[in-house]
């Protein structure tokens, strides 16, 4: 292990307060006490304190300077949001998406440290990294194709090889580094499985695991009382190298649960319920604590389905209590004895078992009965759009003439409109519950027993985020059930919930071009914003994994689901949907006698065996010129592409790249589905000599950055509302309007032709600017692109934090104050005035064309000391440059 000194200098000293490490009884470990360095502040405050709340005293107790520990810790006792306090997570787990990008980034400030005059090789994560490959399959082959797997992981090696190859040199490069190979599974399902010990050991102290992960769904393992938080990947760089996330104590939030679902009703739709009901509870931000009768029933298969979709309804954490629930998953899943043993004792001797938090106390608390929640369905567009399947005739999706249409165009050999075009069983949300899938496998036993079938317009496939899922269908004698129904797996992988459908049929597709078709798809992922799922899907419905086959055997959304006939059997009975339905007690049953530890033992036993290194790899990565993937990151150039990221920021003369509504999500800025030929990135790839079967996905090339600006508002479904029809309609697409002059272009020419007249940009919008996933090219992409500054109503958290690690300042409007109460229409150039700093009030000064000043009051976001000298360093990577070098005293 190399020395680390020159980056660990700058961070406080690790376990300082030894005044309250004691012994773990019956354990060969410490542990610090953190109920004492509380209690002895406020007595009696312990008893008081929240989960979420517990575990930071024992983190700050832990790894906090003395000097500070009461004034941190009064934060807590207190509900004070004066003052930051660290925050250091235990590891980082990654995607390969933005935990390439990541490593791209630190392969790039090896460079730039080495041309310095510092040591490249001593850049290397000081906390433990994970990354999994599990964001770069598309399903090109379909769950009907018998050999699916293997197609789609031959083409996945061969669109993937800079990728992968530079992913092996990091395994091989950087120190604390662990890597899963591709085929394995979904991060946040093996994370829930087996990555999280959920009491961490380390140099003989026991301590809470927890995590950030380059996810916004990073909280799926918050369901085993896991802190556990997603990032974007610039913040997760600074975790990386050691840096403490400073916060300040965030809004927690019981949600007490009471009831239990009814008959025949899943976690996804229990999920779904949730999600509106905390969305108008208005919970972004927050921290949430499941409690009550309700939470303490709940298998952790479904407490996983509630915690993984908090960004959906918008807060940064979905905790569950550890309890007797906790400690059988934790044994059905592999854990050793000891292990578990480990948990209960650490968990009760400190106060983190469920029953030791009965007197917490919250500043909010939320009442969510389960018995109310019905089978439902989530769109179009949006996860919080809650929709009871019985209510599509009532929205005029399923009425019966819509549905007489699509009949009569199916008889007649088109495609009906409404058609569902893709059905997929995906995602970590649900694959993580055996009673989800095995839900699913059981209706597809009963819809063969019957005779029915997949539309054959349907693209169906099963992604399980875990091979685990693979070895209980068999066992159950299930998956030919599946697969028979064309749901046969695909890969093990984050697939069509990331938008990486694969694609459709060419005369599918021509079809829908040609006639205009609303075509939609349906899936048990967690994400379906316009244009993600795929181009020509216009709208996608999440739902469970069995209402997800149904979909697939109805072939149409104009179909009432609950009522109408799917199809008839053999005796000429017609069939619906309850007539196949499982009971609960059959799920129940199955579940219990086909889910073992051995199956979850075989699997990870071999994928975490110790592996060697092999041959240490050189500290600087040889770029590959030609590569569209990887290329060495511009943002210590001081010329050329992107040499905007390095130059010094003015705030004076910005004109606006977009004016934008409410809700524009990190889809919206940087997409991550599939590149078409007549996109900015798809020419550029044409020239770089790639065929249009391998142009991939945007997120792939994230690691380019020539490949990734051009994917910087390239999504065809942005309304950008600087530009208008002549009878004054926003027109949808990636279009600018070129100032001065006015001219409308693609967004990518007017970015470049800023860029050559190095014009400072603004983006100005709406509310809940930067909702959806966690994406760093949302900001990077702005960036290079010029912008210096965003003014919205609202920011999402952590597109908030990776604008700041790129230099972009966040503004936010007062309240009363919009775009539209101002009339921005594009035309004019901005000034900030005054100077950042946390919650500081600054002036916006908009320029009129016609010459007129507008002098308007505006927050600077930058919310704590720890960003504003982010931001002041031009970003965090010149932060990490900047402190390096001073730590090292390189020369």
């Amino acid at each position: 292990m190399r020395d680390n000194s020159a980056i660990r200098s700058t961070q406080p000293a690790a376990m300082m307060n030894t005044s309250y490490r004691k012994p773990l009884p019956g354990t060969a470990f410490d542990y610090f006490d953190a109920r004492e360095a509380v209690d002895a502040l406020q007595p009696g405050a312990w008893a008081r304190l929240p989960y979420t709340a517990r575990v930071h005293a024992e983190n700050i107790v832990r790894k906090a300077n003395p000097e500070h520990l009461n004034d941190y810790l009064r934060q807590l006792i207190e509900r004070r949001r004066d003052l930051d306090f660290p925050w250091f997570p235990a590891r980082v787990v990654c995607h390969d998406i933005l935990g390439q990008t990541a490593l791209v980034d630190l392969a790039g400030l090896r460079e730039a440290i080495a041309e310095a005059g510092g040591d490249p090789a001593q850049v290397n994560p000081v906390v433990p990294v994970q990354l999994i490959v599990d964001h770069s399959l598309a399903v090109e082959a379909p769950g009907f194709d018998p050999q699916a797997f293997a197609r789609n992981r031959a083409i996945e090696d061969r669109r993937n090889a800079d990728r992968f190859d530079f992913i092996e040199w990091c395994r091989r490069a950087f120190d604390n580094v662990d890597v899963i190979p591709a085929g394995n599974g979904i991060m946040h399902q093996i994370n829930l499985e087996k990555m999280s010990p959920v009491v961490y050991t380390r140099a003989g102290v026991a301590f809470p695991d927890t995590c950030v992960g380059t996810d916004s769904h990073t909280p799926h393992v918050d369901a085993l009382g896991v802190i556990a938080v997603g990032v974007g990947g610039l913040e997760a760089e600074s975790v990386m190298l050691g840096r403490a996330s400073m916060m300040r104590l965030p809004e927690i939030v019981a949600v007490e649960l009471s009831g239990r679902p009814g008959p025949g009703i899943t976690a996804t739709d229990v999920v779904l319920s949730l999600t509106e009901f905390l969305r108008k509870e208005k919970v972004v931000g927050a921290y949430l604590e499941f409690r009550g009768e309700g939470a303490a029933a709940l298998t952790i298969g479904d407490r996983a389905t509630i915690s993984n979709m908090a960004p959906e309804y918008g807060a940064t954490a979905a905790l569950f209590f550890i309890d007797a629930n906790t400690l059988d998953y934790l044994r059905l899943t592999g854990r050793s004895d000891a292990q578990v043993a480990l948990v209960e004792t650490y968990a009760k001797t400190l106060g983190l078992w469920a029953d030791d938090l009965a007197h917490a106390q919250y500043e909010r608390t939320l009442h969510f009965d389960l018995s109310t929640v019905e089978r439902t369905l989530a769109g179009p567009s949006n996860p919080h759009r809650r929709l009871p399947v019985a209510a599509l005739a009532e929205r005029g999706i399923a009425d019966e003439a819509k549905l007489a249409a699509a009949r009569a165009d199916e008889a007649e050999g088109r495609l009906p409109d409404g058609a569902v075009i893709i059905a997929a069983i995906t995602s970590c949300t649900n694959t993580s519950n055996p009673r989800n899938v095995i839900a699913a496998g059981l209706l597809a036993r009963n819809a063969n027993a019957r005779g029915l079938a997949r539309k054959p317009w349907v693209k169906t496939s099963l992604a399980p985020g875990s091979r685990v899922v693979e070895r209980y269908l068999k066992d159950a004698g299930l998956l030919p059930e599946l697969e028979r129904l064309g749901f046969g797996i695909v890969g093990f992988a984050c697939t069509t919930c990331n938008g990486m459908s694969g694609a459709l049929d060419p005369a599918i597709q021509q079809e829908i071009i040609d006639r205009d078709l609303y075509a939609t798809a349906v899936l048990s992922g967690n994400r379906n914003f316009d244009g993600r799922i795929h181009p020509y899907a216009k709208q996608a419905f999440l739902a469970s994994p069995p209402l997800v086959i149904a979909y697939a055997i109805a072939g149409s959304v104009r179909f009432d689901i609950e009522r109408d006939v799917l199809g008839t059997d053999a005796d000429g009975q017609p069939v619906r949907l309850k007539d196949i339905w499982p009971s609960d007690e059959e799920i129940d049953a199955v579940v219990q006698a086909s889910v073992k530890p051995e199956q979850f033992h075989a699997v990870y036993a071999p994928m975490f065996a110790p592996r060697t290194q092999g041959e240490r790899a050189q500290p600087l990565y040889a770029w590959r010129p030609q590569s569209t993937y990887i290329r060495r990151p511009p943002y210590w150039d001081r010329e050329g592409v992107g040499a905007l990221a390095a130059y010094p920021r003015t705030l004076r003369g910005m004109r606006a790249l977009a004016v934008l509504g409410d809700n524009i999500t990190t889809d919206h800025l940087s997409p991550s589905n599939a590149i078409l030929p007549d996109s900015a990135a798809g020419e550029y790839l044409a020239r770089m000599g790639l065929p249009e079967e391998d142009f991939n996905s945007y997120a792939t090339h994230r690691g380019d950055h020539l490949t990734a600006m051009r994917a910087t508002f390239a999504n065809p479904k942005l309304l950008n509302e600087m530009v208008r029809d002549a009878d004054g309609k926003v027109r949808q697409g990636s279009l600018a309007r070129l100032e001065p002059e006015g001219t409308v272009m693609r967004m990518w020419e007017a970015i470049e032709t800023y860029i050559a007249r190095r014009q400072p940009l603004i983006v100005v919008a709406g509310a809940d600017y930067g909702q959806g996933s966690s994406r760093d090219w949302a900001a990077k992409g702005v960036r290079l692109a010029g912008v210096e500054a965003i003014v919205a109503e609202g920011f999402e958290r952590i597109h908030r934090t990776n604008l700041i690690g790129m230099g972009v300042l966040p503004l936010q409007f007062q309240p009363g104050t919009t775009r539209l109460t101002l009339g921005i229409d594009g035309s004019e150039t901005f000034d900030v005035e005054g100077s950042p700093a946390p919650g500081a009030t600054l002036t916006l000064v908009i320029h009129r064309r016609d010459g007129k000043r507008i002098d308007v009051a505006v927050t600077c976001r930058l919310d704590t000391a720890e960003e504003v000298a982010i931001y002041q360093a031009g970003g965090v990577l010149q932060r990490f440059a900047q402190d390096f070098l001073e730590g090292a005293g390189a020369h």
